[in-house]
């Protein structure tokens, strides 16, 4: 029987954003600004996106003129402007998705991008992003480092200098400017280090193996996902969760963000966990069965196991919400998915090298090609290249067309965060010397 194919979907997007009306557009303002102070709302329409220029000055033309958005070769198409100017009317200034002025930012020559020291691909497609607030980063860095310490006594002592290198401070400053306290920013920072954490003692490098993978795995993710069983039989399962460092780090940090999370985030967190889950079994029992997959094959278990967790709560930490059924968008998730994947597939680049050097075989993009299409190891980064160029292309071209569906505030903010994280978490990777090189194929 011939596979008919994929079956025609008709978007849903304009009945739920109808869902949400006229009310969401008048109080725009608060859905994009809850609680944020000053210095909070100058980031929101200053945080680098997309390279399409800065946008005109308070004053110079009404907030619904045109934007000239200059298209440089596999940038976006003159569609863009319409999108990256975002809404009109009233409250829908700051939800803009191109760069305004207002308040203004320094000039260029200001503003600080990536180190001299940074690491830099050739042909790679990413945006630069100013330095991360040195006060906010200091300030993350140490109640970080307290929490890790002090609260769940996450590492021995001799662990210290690989998580001080680690830079959890200045990652999670660059992801989330529009962050509106330290307390948000520390969401995302122990969600980060307890992810981790269970990477590293679970599957990695200290102490982690497939063998028994599924069982650990379980068992920590009721530290997320609490169990409910019988008065008789609870005690044993609550005790269990301070048994190891990434079970006390997943129940920490799982505790402190459903504080600050409304029950729809925690639920699609909990969800996005799952998957990675999923995506760290599958690798480990491609390990254990000695299994090289195909290249199609690999890039499916690296949309499971990847960054996904973390953009996904951008709107958890920048103190708003996007509603659950915007979220559960086909649109939404494909530009979650796209997020993720290129995300990952920037760590398989830029640790590339530090995972040859481990013990081992360490599957990574590269690795797959080279092995799968039977070329050397250099044509094998630089295809790997090509796929994240095409998978960043996608993520942003989609991530407009949805904006343009669906013009609710509180997903165009979303949308926004989110490609704020995904430039973040680049920025991450290149400027972290201390973690990561590039192989000599230059």
């Amino acid at each position: 029987m011939p596979d008919p194919g994929l079956s025609p979907l008709q978007s849903s997007l304009p009945a739920a954003a109808a869902r949400f009306g006229a009310d969401v557009l008048a109080n725009a303002q608060v859905n994009a600004h809850i609680n944020a102070p000053a210095h909070v709302a100058a980031a929101l329409p200053s945080a680098p996106t997309l390279p399409f220029g800065r946008g005109p000055a308070a004053g110079d033309v009404p907030v619904d003129a045109p934007v000239e958005v200059p298209v440089t070769e596999g940038g976006p198409s003159a569609a863009m402007e319409r999108i990256l100017r975002g809404p009109s009317g009233l409250g829908t200034a700051a939800l803009s998705l191109a760069r305004r002025a207002e308040p203004p930012m320094p000039p260029e020559a200001e503003v600080s991008v990536a180190p001299v020291e940074a690491l830099h691909i050739p042909g790679l497609y990413y945006h630069p992003v100013p330095e991360p607030d040195p006060a906010r980063v200091a300030e993350l860095s140490r109640r970080i480092k307290d929490w890790a310490l002090d609260e769940i006594e996450l590492y021995p002592e001799d662990w210290e200098g690989e998580f001080d290198g680690f830079s959890t401070g200045r990652y999670m400053v660059a992801c989330h400017p529009d962050a509106p306290t330290i307390d948000h920013l520390m969401i995302a920072a122990r969600l980060m280090v307890a992810e981790n954490a269970v990477d590293d003692m679970y599957c990695e490098d200290h102490g982690g193996s497939p063998i028994g993978l599924g069982g650990r795995l379980l068992l920590a993710h009721t530290a997320l996902d609490p169990l409910h069983t019988t008065k008789e039989y609870h005690p044993g399962w609550a005790e269990s969760l301070h048994a190891d460092a990434p079970r006390r780090s997943y129940r920490s940090a799982m505790e402190y963000f459903v504080q600050q999370s409304t029950p729809s985030q925690a639920d699609r967190f909990r969800h996005d966990m799952a998957r990675l889950h999923l995506g760290y079994l599958a690798e480990g029992a491609w390990a254990q069965t000695d299994h090289m997959p195909e290249v199609w094959e690999y890039l499916a278990m690296r949309q499971f196991n990847n960054f996904r967790p973390c953009p996904t709560i951008t709107d958890t930490v920048g103190g708003y919400e996007l509603p659950a059924d915007l979220h559960a968008q086909p649109a939404m998730q494909r530009v979650l998915a796209l997020a993720g994947n290129v995300s990952t597939i920037v760590n398989d680049l830029y640790s590339y090298t530090k995972e040859l050097a481990s013990p081992g075989r360490h599957l990574n993009l590269p690795v797959v090609i080279a092995e799968r299409e039977g070329v050397s190891e250099r044509d094998a980064y630089l295809k790997a290249v090509e796929v994240h160029n095409e998978l960043m292309h996608d993520f942003e071209s989609e991530s407009a067309a949805l904006a343009a569906a669906c013009p609710v505030p509180s997903l165009l903010r979303f949308l926004r965060g989110v490609a704020v994280w995904v430039d973040g978490n680049h920025y991450w990777h290149q400027t972290n010397t201390y973690r990561y090189s590039l192989p000599d194929f230059w």
